[in-house]
């Protein structure tokens, strides 16, 4: 019920998982209950497509940015805007998305990502970053709705679609970091064609959901309107911000993380070629950990008791990288892979499980990740900058383990079992 302002409501739920949308909050019509059979399993089909092309576009420039960076003579900082600039797309574009409505949106966002897929094979370094931002402007908008389309359609099964999803999203990102680089040798295409690859993704995805706008036909004009109208109060709400607070710090303890952790290696005593793989290895094992994180949630395992457990994975890797990088590598990067794997999946649920409905999973999200990413971007700059000054690598890794205390509070509060729900 709303507060003496007026402007948000806490409302506990039944259970930690679609309560809330089935049995609506006081001034809301309950939510849809979801759908059912083969077109329930083509929706799946449609969402791990779709977020299996959120991250390959933007992590294949790694593994090529040597080559992109002799090849166009551009300096290191610039190269490195080539995976900066996305990010910071995620975050700005993020308020914008809500009122984009759902499917129609989501089929352009795979269209605008094969766009800057095409863009990024001319030859020309100003068309180089023109594709990669609207590679970014189409996943920004993709990040967003995703998690408010499976409120809708999955109540009942948000956590398993919720793992699929994250699951979807780090096999997407694993299998670009470790194959890219591979195919470029072995075709002996140049890189911008390498990175083209990639845009045959978008394409089959753009194609398996174009059913999808036709499913949708029957929804009128009015619901489409309400659907993307703002909800007001969102903002001003504790448990909003501490949802927040926690897709930001674990968005910049991984993407940090991964900028960083091959050179890591490097400075360790591992070849390039080497230090690359642990990267990819330990990507492989954020799928597992994205995917059972959100399924165990409600059933074994607490979502604050989660939240701890994979902070604590964490900090056990960047622990074992200050004493021996090279000597347990394999160890470090299980446990990491673990545990920001499940860190990301539990953001994700955070923003399912604390709306009440689509309309405020979709509110909900863009707020998480207008703030989250634009903090994650600046965490590959700020741990180089603390590396730079330090003229080591243990003072940035002690950063990354006190940076994950604030994580654990946030995502203790997260956790708690109520809905975050606005007025209007």
């Amino acid at each position: 019920m709303p507060e003496k302002n007026g402007s948000v409501a806490e409302a506990r739920t039944d259970s930690g998982i679609g309560v809330g949308a089935a049995t609506g909050t006081p001034g809301q019509a309950p939510a849809p209950t979801g759908i059912a059979g083969r077109r329930a399993l083509c929706l799946a089909v449609g969402v791990v497509l779709l977020a299996l092309n959120l991250r390959p576009a933007l992590v294949a420039v790694s593994p090529l940015a040597d080559t992109i960076r002799d090849d166009s003579g551009m300096s290191a900082a610039a190269t490195s805007l080539l995976t900066a600039l996305p990010l910071l797309c995620f975050g700005l574009l993020a308020p914008v998305a809500p009122r984009l409505g759902m499917e129609r949106a989501l089929l352009g966002t795979m269209a605008l990502i094969c766009a800057g897929t095409a863009l990024r094979m001319l030859d020309s370094v100003v068309a180089l970053f023109a594709g990669t931002v609207v590679i970014g402007a189409g996943i920004a908008v993709a990040n967003v709705l995703l998690p408010g389309l499976i409120k809708r359609d999955f109540p009942a099964k948000a956590g398993l679609m919720t793992g699929l999803y994250s699951m979807s999203l780090f096999g997407g990102a694993a299998l670009a970091a470790g194959v890219t680089l591979p195919v470029q040798q072995a075709s002996g295409m140049n890189w911008r064609t390498t990175l083209a690859c990639w845009g045959a993704l978008a394409v089959i995805a753009l194609l398996v959901w174009l059913p999808q706008i036709r499913s949708r036909t029957r929804v009128g004009a009015a619901a489409a309107r309400q659907a993307a109208h703002p909800v007001r109060g969102q903002w001003r709400s504790p448990l909003a911000w501490q949802v927040t607070a926690y897709m930001g710090l674990q968005s910049l303890n991984y993407y940090a993380a991964a900028a960083w952790l091959p050179t890591v290696f490097q400075d360790a005593g591992l070849s390039a070629g080497d230090a690359g793989w642990m990267l990819s290895f330990s990507s492989l094992l954020g799928i597992a950990g994205s995917f059972i994180a959100p399924v165990v949630v409600g059933g074994r395992l607490r979502s604050g008791t989660l939240a701890v457990l994979g902070a604590v994975l964490c900090a056990l890797g960047f622990a074992g990288l200050l004493a021996a990088p090279v000597g347990g590598a394999y160890l470090w990067m299980v446990l990491l892979g673990l545990g920001q794997g499940a860190a990301i999946s539990l953001a994700l649920l955070f923003i399912v499980q604390r709306a009440p409905d689509a309309r405020h999973a979709a509110q909900l999200s863009s707020m998480a990740q207008c703030f989250g990413y634009i903090l994650a971007a600046t965490g590959p700059t700020l741990l180089g900058a603390v590396h730079d000054a330090s003229h080591s690598w243990t003072v940035p890794l002690v950063l990354l383990l006190v940076l994950l205390v604030p994580q654990v509070v946030v995502g203790i509060g997260a956790a708690r079992d109520r809905h975050v729900a606005g007025i209007g």
